[in-house]
C-alpha cells in the first residue's frame, strides 16, 4: 500500500518549496516543488519565455489568453523571484514592456519539470 504524501507548510511571501515524500519505496528522498512556478499562469509564462528570446506584455497576454491585471500580477511574482526580467520603455509614444526568462528562471523551470517527471514515473509504476 502506498504511503500518504506529506506537505510542509511554508510562508506565502517567499519562493516557497513544499516537501513531498515519495509515494513508494524511497520515502527518505523528498522532492522540492517550486510553488512560484507551480501556479498555472506563472508556469505558462516561464514556459513561453523559455522558447522565445523575448515576449512583450501584449504578446504574452494574447498567447496566454488572460487579462492585463492577471498577467501583470503573475509576471510581477516571477520578477520578484528573479525568474523573469522586465524592461519597460516606449515604442514611439506607445508604452512597451518586454519580458525575458533569466538564468535562474530557466534553472527553476528545468528543476520543476524534472520534479514533475519524477512524480509521473513514481505514480505510473
Amino acid at each position: 500500500m502506498a504511503k500518504r504524501s506529506t506537505v510542509r507548510a511554508v510562508r506565502a511571501d517567499s519562493p516557497a518549496e513544499t516537501t513531498l515524500k515519495a509515494l513508494d519505496g524511497d520515502a527518505a528522498a523528498p522532492l522540492a516543488l517550486d510553488r512560484v512556478i507551480h501556479e498555472r499562469l506563472r508556469l505558462a509564462i516561464v514556459s513561453a519565455l523559455a522558447v522565445h528570446e523575448m515576449l512583450t506584455f501584449t504578446e504574452l497576454r494574447a498567447l496566454l489568453d488572460t487579462s492585463d491585471g492577471n498577467l501583470s500580477v503573475h509576471a510581477r511574482k516571477l520578477e520578484d523571484a528573479g525568474y523573469v526580467s522586465c524592461k519597460k520603455g516606449f515604442d514611439g509614444r506607445i508604452p512597451r514592456t518586454e519580458y525575458r526568462i533569466t538564468a535562474a528562471g530557466r534553472r527553476a523551470l528545468e528543476q520543476y519539470l524534472s520534479h514533475m517527471e519524477a512524480l509521473i514515473r513514481r505514480v505510473g509504476g
